[in-house]
């Protein structure tokens, strides 16, 4: 399949620093998967929020990932902007805001990343009286789920195919959903699912055991990497820092140290797209190479880091795997 216009141009022109990086990074990924490694994605920041489905979603339904790790916020993000979209509203001049401008912009029930408000009735609160009867529903029959769980069984159940506003093409969890993804989502309590969740378990209406735990998330991952780390094994491909990579990426020392698997491979390549710089024990701005002493990488994994905006260089990379 010949490359299209896009890559053609990331050929031409991204020849130096961060630049090159990003072209070492996407030919190492297409390369890797291309010898049948499989890769998971980490989702850090508010990626969802901008808009990352676009290309990612594409991504998921031609195979280029097999397994997806990213912040509660994320997995809930994408579907806020499936059926709130028109509502959003964009703040151009974030930079000047007074203290009072962000106190009107709360007062009208607006929540602000960045340039992008996330407007709290047509978003959060849609969406949560349907995930609502899902909890109970499951609570009721005695079952329990992860969270990209009940968040699939909402996008399946159809409810919430009358809000939606950008198409269902550009939805990363809709693809995910599509093909039953796997997804971990570490620290799911501290985004607004999660805190909606908590406050029912507060009001004493759900029990917390209703959704399964980060542990439990630990241990379907374990099971996860043990089953697909054969042969080429799984790459890590980080998108910003924070818990959505930090967590996920112990699994192998944790299986290697802790369960004394010895024969546990190694991550079979690691890239990672941030901004955050090498100072003061940041772990999101470590080098890869520091990874190695934790037993996360070995000597031979291909290593990349592009020092960069993750909203400017994923979708390039993106591109250029699927030969856009």
């Amino acid at each position: 399949m010949e490359r299209g216009p896009i890559s053609k141009f990331i050929e031409k022109n991204y020849l130096h620093f961060n630049s090159a990086a990003l072209v070492d990074a996407a030919i190492g990924y297409e390369k890797y998967i291309d010898a049948g490694g499989k890769m998971m994605i980490t989702l850090g920041g508010a990626m969802s929020t901008a808009e990352l489905g676009i290309s990612l979603a594409e991504m998921i339904r031609q195979d280029k990932v097999s397994i997806i790790s990213c912040t509660g916020a994320n997995l809930e993000e994408d579907i806020m902007n499936l059926v709130a979209h028109s509502h959003y509203k964009r703040v151009p001049n974030y930079r000047d805001l007074s203290p009072q401008d962000e106190w009107d912009l709360l007062e009208n029930h607006y929540n602000r990343v960045t340039d992008t408000c996330i407007p709290e009735e047509e978003a959060f609160r849609r969406i949560q009286q349907h995930i609502h009867k899902i909890w109970v529903d499951a609570e009721a029959a005695g079952e329990r789920y992860f969270p990209h769980e009940y968040m699939y069984k909402l996008l399946n159940s159809g409810v919430l195919e009358q809000y939606y506003e950008i198409d269902p093409a550009n939805s990363w969890m809709l693809a995910a959903a599509a093909k039953n993804l796997p997804i971990v989502v570490p620290g799911w309590e501290d985004s607004t699912m999660g805190n909606i969740f908590a406050s029912y378990v507060i009001k004493q209406q759900l029990q917390p055991s209703t959704v399964k735990s980060g542990i439990e998330y630990m241990a379907y991952l374990a099971e996860w990497y043990t089953k697909n780390s054969e042969g080429k094994g799984v790459g890590f491909f980080q998108i910003g820092g924070g818990i959505s990579g930090d967590f996920p990426i112990c699994v192998v020392p944790m299986l290697y140290q802790d369960l004394e698997m010895t024969n546990i491979p190694f991550w079979g390549y690691f890239c990672q797209i941030s901004d955050s710089t090498t100072s003061y024990g940041s772990y999101s701005g470590a080098v890869p190479n520091e990874k190695i002493t934790w037993g996360k990488l070995d000597i031979h994994t291909p290593k990349f880091i592009v020092e960069s905006d993750a909203t400017i260089v994923a979708p390039l990379i993106f591109a250029w795997i699927l030969k856009q």
